[in-house]
């Protein structure tokens, strides 16, 4: 067991320390590339004496703001809970180790990623999966089979590898691609519109690099693993069960009505209930669960049959409906078989945008969310309603990355844009009719969108060399299946896709024909949205704000705003709406309506207006001298009307012609002087001629 390796990943070095610090953990790993420094540890619990019916695995990942050389934000100027960015990551790293472990390790395993030295030029999203599994390998936990991983950016003809936070923006397709050294593990993609071909092509990419890193890793191995023993008694129960219950547990998964089922399967679990021993209840549901499991899959296998009676590559029955709110902007109601999702669209200005603040983003807005909620009554619960957790920002998020590639631009929709997707019946691939959900909720709020954006969940069934994939996936095929691949996308290409499994890898057979039977599906999908709603909404909601841009001179921004912000905000307040103006004269208006917002702008351009040469104003005097007078033709433009431009006679003494302060007069601009406007009144006057006399 080496203490240390070195493997170059796209012309640097990733260096892998084992045991050089937290030498108390079970199993660390120090990871650099470049100046990105990581620190990822190891531990378990020894065996409890009741045993547990899931794998009690915790990821953590945290950024220290002084990796970047930053202090935190807020009043206490320290690390608190996770950000969203730090639980995807977490769900980052915890997605492809899980299906590694032994099926029988149940012992409550931590494993705790710390970014202490950040470099934004080159990617560290890879090197806490890579830690990971060095931690992991180098502890005595049972955890033997080396993973590896890789984001890849694709730009102009050209891939590039290990892209930083620098640059991932630009990408017209970004894959973050984990593996062992043959097969994938863990996939999440997003992109302008990529075809599969492409995704393909990187994964390819991805498999070579990958199979490099696992290969190095192999020399970290610690060779005194806990030995996991299989469970005699859990056995013995299994068998028991399976003797007495198969058959009538078959013909109960088999049910084709989802509360039948439930019903046939919750009478059978109460029978064994009544008739186990209490302190063996923990095992007799370990065992119940794996009979279901044994029982799906092989018949699904033998009889290509899927328990509601579908077929492999059948879409369960769509019914969509839009506009179904009338004080919201925008939304649309979308259910899929059982799963339904109520989205929401609400319209704001800049003042609404979400400020980041993290270690790599400081004070930049967010102009497009989308939250995802997953209140209990969705799959017929009862429980506290709370905060979103894991799951649910990373549904959310995968959700929103799928739709904001078809967004329009800020100069052509001027808004922030908030999509709430509430989950109402959920029974499987509740995120991907999120993104059909809130694509049709965007529509009829009139967002201009490049096309509509679909979603499919594809699973896997695999034993041995024999698998079946299907398209669509119930959630009970999500339990007992291998396989959640979520595609999303338009009719030209991907926009967002994620891969999770609970097998060691998967073949590139299997991923190349489950991306074209997602195609066909994500494809299907969009024509029934397309009779629902064929084109995006020509005007917003009357209960939307109204937002518009446009530009004033430069030297007039100080007159907008006014000494000690004055008079924007006397404007803000007077019509009830939001302003922002920056200092390269660009001024962004939120009115509650049309009318105001026509009022709001003409008032701002008559604060902001120059003078124009050859135009006529209506102006009042302010000043009166012996050699002319001073007329305020706009806010803060005053010109002069030279006594020889007063009138077409000869005037000896303006006093004499009963001028007064605040009198108003027509004047005319005829020219500017030292940045000085000259004014005259005698030109929009006749001239008296003598035959006039």
């Amino acid at each position: 067991m080496k203490k240390n390796i070195e493997i170059e990943i796209a012309g640097s070095k990733l260096k892998i320390d084992i045991h050089r610090w937290a030498k108390q953990s079970n199993g660390s790993a120090v990871l650099t590339y470049n100046d990105n420094v990581m620190l990822i540890t190891a531990n378990m619990k020894g065996e409890e004496k009741e045993r547990k019916d899931f794998f009690p695995l915790l990821v953590d990942f945290r950024e220290s703001n002084y990796a970047a050389g930053k202090i935190p934000g807020g009043f206490f100027k320290r690390e608190g809970k996770p950000s969203e960015r730090e639980i995807l990551l977490s769900r980052l790293i915890d997605r492809p180790i899980r299906p590694l472990f032994p099926e029988n390790f149940l012992n409550e395993t931590q494993v705790v990623g710390m970014l202490i030295s950040a470099d934004f030029g080159i990617d560290y999203d890879s090197m806490g999966i890579i830690g990971a599994s060095a931690a992991l390998l180098s502890s005595t936990i049972p955890f033997t089979t080396p993973l590896g991983a890789v984001k890849i950016g694709w730009k102009d003809g050209e891939f590039c590898i290990s892209p930083g936070l620098e640059k991932v923006d630009d990408f017209d397709m970004l894959i973050q691609v984990a593996g062992t050294e043959k097969d994938i593990v863990m996939l999440e993609a997003r992109g302008n519109e990529f075809e599969e071909e492409l995704l393909k092509q990187g994964i390819k990419m991805a498999k070579d690099i990958i199979s490099k890193i696992c290969i190095a890793q192999k020399e970290l191995i610690n060779p005194d693993k806990l030995i996991v023993e299989e469970d005699d008694e859990l056995v013995n129960i299994y068998n028991s069960l399976k003797v007495k219950y198969e058959k009538s547990l078959k013909e109960a998964i088999f049910s084709k009505i989802r509360e039948e089922r439930k019903m046939k399967i919750g009478l059978i679990l109460n029978e064994i209930m009544e008739n186990a021993e209490d302190e063996k209840i923990g095992k007799y549901n370990i065992a119940f669960d794996k009979l279901q499991y044994h029982i799906f899959r092989e018949t699904l296998l033998k009889e290509k049959k899927r328990n509601d009676g579908r077929k492999l590559d059948e879409v369960r029955d769509i019914s969509i409906e839009t506009g179904v709110l009338p004080r919201v902007h925008g939304s649309a109601v979308f259910t899929r078989g059982e799963t339904q999702a109520l989205a929401t669209i609400t319209l704001g200005s800049e003042d609404d945008a979400q400020r980041i603040d993290n270690v790599s983003k400081n004070g930049d807005l967010k102009k497009f969310m989308l939250h995802y909620n997953f209140p209990p009554f969705s799959v017929g619960e009862v429980s506290f309603l709370r905060g979103p957790g894991r799951r649910e920002i990373g549904h959310g998020h995968l959700a929103e990355t799928a739709l904001e590639k078809v967004l329009p631009t800020q100069e052509k929709f001027p808004y922030t844009i908030r999509v709430v997707s509430d989950i109402l019946e959920s029974n499987g691939s509740s995120s991907m009719a999120t993104v059909c959900g809130g694509s049709l909720a965007l529509m009829d709020a009139g967002v201009p969108t490049k096309s509509p954006v679909s979603g499919i969940a594809m699973g896997l069934v695999k034993e041995g060399d024999d698998y079946v994939i299907l398209t669509d996936i119930a959630g009970f095929e999500d339990h007992f299946g291998d396989m959640d691949f979520k595609i999303a996308g338009t009719e030209k290409g991907i926009t967002a896709a994620q891969l999770d499994i609970k097998i060691k890898g998967l073949s590139d057979e299997i991923i190349e024909k489950t991306l074209g039977d997602a195609k066909k599906a994500r494809l299907f999908i969009l024509d029934k949205m397309k009779e629902a709603i064929s084109s995006t909404s020509e005007k917003l909601s009357e209960y939307a704000p109204v937002i518009e841009i446009f530009k004033i001179p430069n030297d007039k921004v100080r007159d907008l705003i006014g000494p000690g912000g004055k008079i924007v905000k006397e404007l803000i307040a007077t019509f009830n709406s939001k302003i922002n103006v920056d200092d390269d004269g660009n001024v962004t208006v939120a009115a509650p309506n049309a009318e105001v917002a026509e009022k709001l702008i003409k008032r701002i351009k008559e604060l902001t207006a120059t003078a124009e040469l050859g135009k006529i104003y209506r102006g009042k005097i302010t000043r009166i001298e012996d050699y002319g007078i001073f007329v305020e033709i706009l806010h803060g433009v005053t010109g002069l009307v030279h006594i020889s431009q007063i009138s077409h006679k000869r005037i000896q003494n303006i006093r004499d012609e009963h001028f007064k302060i605040g009198q108003i007069m027509d004047v005319k601009v005829i020219g500017f002087k030292e940045n000085k406007v000259q004014l005259s009144k005698k030109v929009l006057e006749v001239k008296e001629n003598s035959y006039n006399k």
